[in-house]
């Protein structure tokens, strides 16, 4: 399952892509089999393992373009073990939601993209999010859980002051949105028949992309999308910081 749009975002072979908070590699896979070389990084020792198998064995199958390359390495967020202006695209998917100091965050992204790169950063939208907070505190306030719902010009913003350019939005997973709201109904650790009915739905939608369900999710992402995704540039040069004017004595 696929946040990002990866022709909008313009991963070609020979890119070189940063796919933070890789968590089981869903975003890294894509890139590599479009041929680029990615580096997935992710705090959890097991996560970390189950990306490198998976990426191992898509390698493996001749999946990925020629010359295709990946790593996958632990590493935190808040200090990537990266050199400045090392990467074409980052992507992070659903991971700044979980950062406290969500500002020194971006900075890294920031850092270590190149100039003229381009990041997509997805989170959770403000209103199905909100709902999920309403309806069950165990949905988010739990360790490593949500620490804050983003409104999309507060995201917008956090970009631009780490001096990248916000550029076009949109919006993905409408069909998500209910399930859900419907766990946290009944108790995100329960699985009522109802639950479990609507995951079905879900992992058939996954595994098949039958065209009812697609068409469905495209015209309601836009209303109940479950993700926002906002692709920003870093400018290829600088932007000037305005001069005060001269202040006349009087």
């Amino acid at each position: 399952m696929l946040t990002v749009d990866y022709d909008r975002l313009d991963v070609r072979p020979g890119t070189t892509v940063l796919d933070l908070g890789c968590g089981e590699g869903r975003h890294a896979f894509e890139a590599l089999r479009r041929g680029a070389r990615v580096l997935a990084l992710d705090r959890g020792a097991e996560e970390v393992a189950t990306t490198k198998r998976w990426l191992g064995a898509i390698a493996a199958a001749g999946e990925a373009r020629a010359g295709a390359r990946s790593a996958v390495v632990r590493g935190d967020l808040l200090a990537l073990p990266l050199p400045d202006a090392s990467v074409d695209r980052v992507i992070a998917a659903e991971v700044l939601e979980h950062v406290p100091d969500d500002a020194t965050a971006i900075a890294e992204i920031a850092r270590v993209l190149r100039p003229g790169g381009t990041v997509a950063v997805t989170v959770p939208r403000y209103g199905p999010e909100r709902v999920c907070w309403a309806l069950s505190d165990a949905y988010h306030a739990n360790e490593g859980g949500h620490v804050r719902i983003y409104r999309g010009h507060a995201l917008r913003a956090r970009l631009s002051d780490a001096g990248l350019v916000p550029g076009a939005q949109h919006h993905a997973h409408a069909l998500h949105a209910p399930y859900w709201w419907l766990r946290c109904a009944v108790g995100v650790d329960r699985e009522p028949a109802a639950v479990r009915a609507y995951h079905r739905l879900l992992v058939w939608d996954l595994t098949r992309r039958p065209w009812p369900t697609r068409v469905a999710e495209r015209l309601l992402d836009p209303v109940l999308g479950k993700s926002l995704v906002v692709y920003a540039d870093k400018p290829a040069v600088p932007v000037p910081v305005a001069a005060e004017p001269e202040r006349t004595a009087v």
